[in-house]
């Protein structure tokens, strides 16, 4: 049986991903496992994929032991427990700008005693079957991964109180709005961005959370994230490594024929 990737996470194990944001059909899931990368992030925040859709790439994944989780719209997006009710393993969480909006996503995600989160409908972790109450809200609670992404000036200025909070895997940033916010749109190197990753960074390991990147280019992974301790990558999505690596082919193909 595959190693829980709660566990892996906690171990700080390097976990790259690449984020489903066009191709809504189960091959994402076999491209993603081939391609040799870690799990899967389902994006419903800036991409047309839907609800339902989104339930059958994570069931997919699940069924292909292949982990996946779901980035909903915000904290206060209506499917923050529903993506974990159609069978995603966590949720990504973005524009987390307080400690109380980290404190309500755990509420909402959490079974008690560490937080509300409402017993569902069978699930697809159990082939849904139905376990007795205390064992499906113990067994759905451990491997429940919740990740907050700070990417705002207000997130950055309250990331310790966030990271403080209970019930928290990991802090994301999510490169590009952050930097957008900071008023340095696209200038992920300047030196300002660079002490808000690392502001992130500190932040998350003073907590015992796992440092996480989405949107940083891969030759400022070293700055960014791996000289920070980042150990959760958000490598690319479905259509730029199509769209890359297709320019990429098209360039070596002219060149050679000259």
């Amino acid at each position: 049986m595959p190693d829980p990737f709660r566990a892996r996470l906690a171990r700080g194990e390097r976990l790259f991903a690449l984020a489903a944001c066009v191709l809504r059909t189960p091959e994402v899931v076999l491209v993603a496992r081939s391609a040799g990368f870690d799990w899967l992030l389902i994006d419903l925040e800036h991409t047309p994929i839907t609800i339902g859709e989104a339930g059958n790439l994570a069931v997919a994944a699940r069924t292909a032991g292949f982990p996946a989780l779901i980035r909903v719209g915000g904290p206060h997006h209506p499917d923050l427990a529903r993506a974990l009710d159609i069978g995603a393993e966590g949720v990504v969480v973005p524009h987390v700008d307080t400690p109380e909006e980290a404190a309500r996503i755990v509420d909402l995600c959490r079974f008690a005693p560490a937080g509300r989160r409402s017993l569902p409908a069978p699930l697809p972790q159990f082939g849904y079957r139905m376990p007795p109450a205390p064992r499906f809200m113990a067994e759905a609670e451990t491997a429940t991964v919740i990740i907050p992404m700070i990417e705002s000036r207000a997130g950055l200025e309250t990331a310790e109180a966030i990271a403080a909070t209970p019930g928290l895997d990991a802090l994301m940033v999510g490169a590009n709005d952050l930097a957008a916010d900071l008023g340095l749109p696209g200038q992920l190197d300047h030196p300002v961005v660079r002490a808000a990753f690392a502001r992130v960074a500190d932040a998350a390991r003073a907590h015992g959370l796992r440092f996480a990147v989405i949107g940083v280019p891969e030759p400022l992974l070293g700055p960014l994230g791996f000289d920070l301790g980042a150990s959760v990558v958000v490598a690319t999505n479905d259509i730029n490594l199509l769209v890359d690596g297709g320019a990429a082919l098209a360039e070596r193909l002219r060149v050679r024929a000259g």
